[in-house]
């Protein structure tokens, strides 16, 4: 189990090493609610996510959140953490469905901490899970430093 740093832009990022992990981000339970403003908001109106019945005739108990809403998370986590301006790259792959009425927490972790052309860069590996601890998103972050 990793210990939680603290670490904010403009200090400790030396200190900064593999193992290490950034503020993590909780979020309230998903509502059908959270799920039809994230439709609006994107322009992602896919019925599945939005419409119980097409959920069910598509053999789903319910409807379920759009990947996409995990990764905004994940961004938010990120950008509470250092600015957008220094997010280098951010990328994901869906685990597996995350259903409504979940809570979710998204983790970083910090695996290298690296130079590239000049540049100090910190590279996370991030992912978002259910309060049972199932993975439901994972990817990567380079972030660069101060």
């Amino acid at each position: 189990m990793t210990t939680q740093t603290n670490v904010k832009p403009g200090g400790g990022w030396a200190d900064l090493g593999a193992g290490d992990a950034i503020p993590s981000l909780t979020l309230p339970p998903i509502s059908r609610t959270t799920l039809a403003l994230f439709a609006g908001g994107s322009g992602d109106h896919n019925p599945i996510h939005i419409d119980l019945d097409v959920a069910k005739a598509a053999g789903m108990p319910d409807v379920f959140a759009h990947g996409m809403l995990s990764m905004a998370w994940l961004g938010r986590m990120l950008t509470d953490w250092a600015p957008q301006s220094a997010l280098r790259g951010f990328s994901t792959r869906f685990v597996a469905i995350t259903q409504v009425h979940e809570t979710i927490t998204c983790t970083g972790t910090v695996v290298e901490t690296l130079e590239r052309g000049g540049e100090r860069l910190v590279r996370l590996d991030v992912q978002t899970a259910n309060d049972r601890g199932e993975v439901k998103l994972a990817g990567e972050a380079l972030v660069a430093l101060p």
